[in-house]
C-alpha cells in the first residue's frame, strides 16, 4: 500500500507546481512567452484586478431603484382600564421610505460607472507596463548574451595569439616583450569575459523578478537583438502623438475626473432634503369598539444648520485634483514621446554608421593583419591593435543595439503603440 500512496503524493506534488514555472522550464524562453508570463504574474495587475469586486459592488448598489432601504416598524400596545370589558390589545404596522429628490441617484450611477471604467483602464495600463518592463529586461538579457559570446571569441583570439607568441619566443623568433604583451591581452580578455558573465547573471535575475520567478527557474533566453536594416519605422511621430491620446492611463484619468465631477453633483444635490413617506396600519380601541386606523405620513428635514458644505468642498477639491492630474499626464506624455522619438532617431543613425563603416572596416583590417603577420610585414603589436579595434567596434555595436531597443520599447510604451506580443 505504500507504493501507490507514494505515487499519489508525487502526482499531487507535481500538480501543485505553478503553471508559470512549468512553462518556463520547458525550453528556451521566447519574448512572447515572457510577456504572457509577466501579464499573469504581475503584482500590479493582480492588485488592480482584486479591486474589481469592490467597483462592481458599488456599481450594483448605485444601480438599485432607491439608495436608502425602507424601514419597517411593528407596534403592539396593551390598554388596561377599571371599566369592565375596557381592556384592549392594539397593534400597528408601518413602513417608511426615504426618497431623494435632488437627482442624487442618477449622479451616483454616473460616478460608479466612471470609477469602474477607470479601474478597467488601469488594469489594462498595468498589463502594458508589465509587458514593457519585461520586454526591457528580456532585451537586456539578449544584449548580455551577445556580449558574452563576443568576449568568448576575444578570449579564444588572444589566447591563441599568446600561445603562438610563446612558441615563437621559444624558437627565438619573438621577444619577451611580445610575449608579455600577448599574455596581458589574454588576461584582459578573460577578465572581460568574467565581467560579461556577471552582467548576464544580473540581467537574468532582473528578468526573473519581472516574471515573479526565482532566478534558477529562468531558462535560457532564445532570440537575438534585431538589427535596424535602414528601412523606415512602422510609425511616425504624428502617429505616435495621436496614439498617446488613447493610452489606457489617459482613459483612466479621464474616467476618474468624470467620477469626481459626478460626486460633486451628488453632494450638491444632497443639499435638498430627503422626503420620507410612511404608511401605518393598525387596530385601536377596546374589543367591543375596535377601529381600523390608516395613517399616511410625510416628513422633511429642515436644512437650516447642515448644508453639506464640507462634503461639497471635498468633492470639488477631488475633482480639481483629477483635472490637474489628467492635464499634466497629457502634457508630459506628449513631451516624452517627442524626446524618445528624437533619441531613437539618433540611435538608429548611430547603429547604421557602426554597421556601415567601423564594423566592416575593422573586420576587414583584422583579416588583412592576420595575413600580413604571417608574411612578416607587421609586428605583434600592430596585429593586437587591429584585433582590439575590431572587438571594440563589435562591443560598440552591441551597446548601440541595446540602447536602440531600450529606447524603442520605452517610446512604444509611452505612445501606446502595439508592443511585441500584444497586437503584433
Amino acid at each position: 500500500m505504500q507504493f501507490p500512496l507514494l505515487a499519489l503524493a508525487f502526482v499531487l506534488a507535481a500538480s501543485t507546481v505553478p503553471a508559470s514555472a512549468q512553462t518556463a522550464g520547458s525550453g528556451p524562453l521566447t519574448l512572447v512567452e515572457a510577456l504572457r508570463l509577466a501579464e499573469t504574474a504581475s503584482p500590479a495587475v493582480r492588485a488592480r484586478e482584486a479591486q474589481l469586486a469592490a467597483a462592481e459592488g458599488s456599481r450594483r448598489e448605485a444601480a438599485s431603484l432607491l439608495f436608502n432601504n425602507p424601514e419597517l416598524s411593528v407596534e403592539r400596545t396593551r390598554r388596561s382600564a377599571t371599566a369592565p370589558n375596557s381592556n384592549a390589545r392594539e397593534w400597528g404596522l408601518g413602513i417608511a421610505q426615504p426618497i431623494e429628490i435632488g437627482g442624487q441617484q442618477a449622479r451616483r450611477r454616473e460616478a460608479a460607472f466612471a470609477s469602474l471604467e477607470a479601474l478597467r483602464a488601469e488594469i489594462e495600463d498595468a498589463r502594458r507596463q508589465a509587458r514593457a518592463e519585461t520586454s526591457l529586461r528580456f532585451h537586456a538579457v539578449l544584449a548580455a548574451q551577445r556580449r558574452m559570446r563576443l568576449e568568448q571569441r576575444s578570449v579564444e583570439l588572444f589566447d591563441g595569439t599568446a600561445q603562438a607568441v610563446a612558441k615563437r619566443r621559444s624558437a627565438g623568433e619573438d621577444t619577451r616583450l611580445d610575449a608579455n604583451v600577448a599574455l596581458i591581452e589574454a588576461e584582459r580578455a578573460r577578465n572581460a569575459l568574467a565581467v560579461s558573465q556577471e552582467h548576464l547573471h544580473d540581467a537574468k535575475a532582473e528578468l526573473a523578478t519581472a516574471l515573479q520567478l526565482p532566478p534558477s527557474a529562468v531558462p535560457e533566453v532564445g532570440g537575438d537583438l534585431g538589427v535596424p536594416n535602414g528601412a523606415p519605422l512602422p510609425y511616425g511621430l504624428d502617429q505616435l502623438l495621436a496614439s498617446a491620446q488613447a493610452l489606457p492611463k489617459q482613459r483612466a484619468l479621464a474616467a476618474r475626473e468624470d467620477a469626481a465631477r459626478a460626486r460633486v453633483d451628488v453632494e450638491r444635490a444632497s443639499r435638498y432634503p430627503d422626503v420620507t413617506v410612511g404608511l401605518n396600519v393598525g387596530r385601536e380601541g377596546p374589543a367591543d369598539g375596535r377601529e381600523r386606523v390608516t395613517t399616511l405620513t410625510l416628513s422633511v428635514p429642515l436644512p437650516l444648520f447642515k448644508r453639506n458644505d464640507a462634503a461639497i468642498g471635498q468633492a470639488l477639491s477631488d475633482a480639481t485634483q483629477a483635472e490637474i492630474e489628467r492635464a499634466t499626464a497629457t502634457r508630459d506624455g506628449q513631451a516624452q514621446v517627442r524626446r524618445l522619438w528624437s533619441r531613437l532617431d539618433s540611435q538608429r543613425e548611430r547603429v547604421a554608421r557602426l554597421q556601415r563603416a567601423m564594423v566592416t572596416a575593422s573586420t576587414d583590417n583584422q583579416q588583412l593583419a592576420a595575413k600580413s603577420r604571417q608574411a612578416g610585414q607587421i609586428g605583434l603589436l600592430n596585429q593586437l591593435l587591429v584585433n582590439r579595434q575590431a572587438l571594440d567596434a563589435e562591443r560598440d555595436l552591441n551597446d548601440a543595439l541595446a540602447e536602440f531597443h531600450t529606447t524603442r520599447i520605452e517610446l512604444e510604451n509611452a505612445a501606446g503603440w502595439s508592443q511585441e506580443g500584444s497586437a503584433r
